[in-house]
């Protein structure tokens, strides 16, 4: 069980990781506003993901990579409740409001499931 919630997690977050750079501006429109360095931020967290799916992709890490996720999960939920209160598209496509609100919780049962990933 371990190793596949390993290997989705890696998955996951490798891809999302690439994804920070072929849509980046994407991926600034959900930082509020008030943010400066959108672009900057928005690379750092992708090469955060890509390393983190990287390390669990390869089985190594596992621990490290475990206790850091949940804060990385936790430093960007900022931008998924901006993305819910102003209604924001996600990579130009508009989701309907019940489902930008139903991605909170979703971060919460991420980070759950990072705690695990080493245990």
């Amino acid at each position: 069980m371990r190793q596949l919630l390993r290997f989705l997690y890696g998955i996951g977050l490798f891809a999302a990781g690439i994804l920070h750079f072929t849509r980046t501006a994407g991926f600034q429109s959900i930082i509020p506003r008030q943010i400066p360095f959108k672009k900057e931020i928005v690379w750092i967290s992708g090469v955060i993901e890509m390393l983190f799916g990287g390390l669990l992709l390869l089985n190594k890490a596992v621990t490290a990579v475990s206790r850091l996720l949940p804060t990385f999960f936790v430093a960007v939920f900022p931008a998924n409740i901006y993305m819910a209160v102003k209604n924001l598209p996600l990579n130009g496509k508009q989701l309907p409001k019940p489902l930008l609100w139903g991605r909170l919780p979703l971060q919460w049962l991420l980070i759950r499931g990072a705690r695990k990933l080493d245990q």
